[in-house]
């Protein structure tokens, strides 16, 4: 067994800290208290090849492994969740089912903008009874003169509303116990999006509610066989869950080094408060656990590069790190004491932008039964 990365990876590592470091970190306070989307850092983000890592070059992508990704989007959530949550959510929902799905002719129609961040893209499988039950989506889309009429609704959607969203695939009810899914095009007669959503974090992403009103759309934007949209959505969440695993890691790194830093540099009854065993018990635990999290996350990266069933590790890896990130935010802020409630200390940003790390891309209770399942119980 060999845990050093490859050249490749330490080289992506180094460039997003940088980037993330130099241009996130000056500005991530400002855009989550104005609740603005980082229009300027997606473009930046873009010309990095970050916006699609693991898409073939000849379709505009880096051609990057999973591995690659991961670690890109643990670099980017260590400084801020809102930049990162834009990168993956068009990466691993927006981009990879055209990709995993659709025609040679849809690729070639939407993979090129959406992989070198032209465009961005959503993916609306949430709706409002039809969360952790995905499969019980009311939208439906019924075939009328070669064109599908979408009728139906999906809340709490990312990168849906911005300036450059070009699409949303959405999962529909075609036919009795029949789920497909269908790519939307912004703009579309009777497709109507919601103003931002108001949230306790992320609030420089992009969230949104979509309605669909008799919208029609071209017979041809179905993705693969009529039918398979259940069957794609859960491929395409086991990806995802790789994504906001890596997310729980890097909000976990992020909320240690705040604590790290400002442990050495308190003072309280005459010396560092890192000199006192209770802050040192803290930092201990959260320093071995992100390394176990950081593991378990790799590891279901590399299944996937090796093209092996790695939605067990998937779902462990999101649940780890997602409880590991509640815990290391809450213990940041405590040793922060006083100053950590304050808005002007990273830290409270990474603290409201934890929690939707246990609910989004499957709940911690969800992913408990699907680690039941695998295990055969």
């Amino acid at each position: 067994m060999n845990f050093d990365l490859e050249q490749e990876h330490e080289l992506i590592r180094d460039t997003v800290r940088q980037f993330a470091l130099e241009k996130v970190a000056p500005v991530a306070e400002e855009l989550d208290r104005e609740k603005r989307f980082p229009y300027e850092l997606v473009a930046e983000l873009a010309e990095l090849g970050l916006m699609g890592m693991t898409i073939p070059e000849e379709y505009g992508g880096a051609g990057a492994d999973t591995v690659s990704y991961a670690i890109a989007i643990e670099e980017l959530t260590r400084i801020d969740s809102s930049v990162a949550i834009t990168v993956a959510a068009h990466h691993s929902l927006g981009t990879l089912p055209i990709w995993y799905f659709g025609s040679e002719e849809q690729k070639r129609e939407w993979i090129p903008d959406l992989a070198t961040g032209k465009k961005l893209a959503a993916f609306g499988l949430t709706e409002a009874n039809a969360g952790s039950d995905a499969g019980a989506t009311r939208t439906t889309a019924k075939l009328e003169d070669g064109e599908w009429v979408v009728d139906g609704s999906k809340i709490f959607i990312t990168n849906a509303g911005t300036d450059i969203t070009a699409c949303v695939t959405i999962t529909a009810v075609t036919g009795d116990g029949e789920i497909s899914n269908i790519v939307v095009p912004n703009g579309v007669p009777g497709y109507v999006i919601s103003e931002p959503m108001q949230k306790l974090g992320w609030r420089a992403s992009d969230t949104r509610e979509l309605s669909f009103q008799g919208a029609r759309v071209p017979e041809g934007n179905l993705l693969g066989p009529r039918g398979e949209g259940f069957r794609q959505f859960l491929k395409i969440l086991d990806g995802g869950r790789i994504s906001v695993a890596a997310m729980g890691v890097g909000l976990a790194q992020g909320a240690y080094d705040l604590a790290f830093l400002y442990a050495k540099d308190r003072q309280q009854f005459g010396r560092p408060i890192s000199q006192f065993q209770a802050v040192q018990e803290k930092l201990v635990d959260m320093a071995t656990e992100i390394e176990a999290a950081r593991s378990l996350v790799y590891k279901a990266a590399w299944e996937k590069d090796q093209g092996r069933d790695f939605a067990q590790t998937a779902a462990m890896a999101k649940l780890f790190s997602g409880e590991l990130s509640h815990r290391a935010a809450n213990w940041s802020l405590q040793i922060h004491g006083g100053y950590g409630f304050m808005d002007e200390y990273a830290i409270s940003r990474l603290y409201r932008d934890q929690k939707i790390l246990e609910i989004g891309e499957g709940t911690n209770e969800v992913q408990r039964m699907v680690i039941a399942r695998h295990l055969g119980l």
